[in-house]
């Protein structure tokens, strides 16, 4: 996603990485992926401290500081302890995805008391 980083604007990007669908949904692809790496890199940063502290939660930053074209490849060996705490697409564990929804109790509504008279 360093393509994303890098383009003058996201329509053009998704333009060319992603013909197969809408400009919408192209937009959402890209904007997921995206915002999951550099969610994986902040979470980075503060893990590692010592050689990425200072660096913005970019591929490109990543990139210059190790000195590497494959950013998340160079990040999984330095990082290998740590995979099962980082997120997709760096690490092993899933993304969580927000619920939009409150959770409910499996207990329903009781109803009008007693059931059948008029409140």
């Amino acid at each position: 996603m360093r393509a994303a980083e890098v383009a003058p604007g996201r329509e053009a990007l998704c333009d060319a990485l992603r013909l197969d669908i809408e400009l919408p949904g192209a937009l959402r692809w890209v904007r997921r992926r995206v915002s999951a790496v550099h969610v994986a890199l902040s979470l980075l940063r503060g893990l590692l401290p010592e050689p990425f502290g200072a660096l913005a939660p970019t591929l490109a930053a990543f990139g210059v500081q190790l000195g590497v074209g494959t950013v998340l490849v160079a990040l999984r060996g330095i990082a290998a302890a740590l995979l099962h705490v980082l997120p997709a697409p760096l690490g092993f564990r899933p993304r969580r995805r927000a619920n939009p929804l409150p959770q409910r109790s499996l207990q329903h509504d009781a109803g009008p008391d007693p059931p059948g008279q008029p409140a």
